[in-house]
């Protein structure tokens, strides 16, 4: 379960949580087939790394 970044917060980034949704499944089923995380965490979850990934600006949602 995603404990931060907040849902609410990753909304800001997102029109609705159906665009949120498909946009952090995507980012992270290429995390786990193996693209590098964005970002530098020590969290091992690829649906965490998504998550974070979108807080801080680095996927953006179309």
């Amino acid at each position: 379960m995603i404990v931060e970044p907040t849902v609410n917060e990753l909304l800001k980034h997102a029109e609705n949580r159906y665009a949120l949704v498909i946009a952090a499944s995507r980012r992270a089923r290429d995390i786990a087939k193996g693209d590098k995380p964005l970002i530098t965490t020590d969290d091992k979850s690829p649906v965490t790394i998504a998550a974070e990934e979108i807080a801080d600006d680095k996927v953006f949602i179309v």
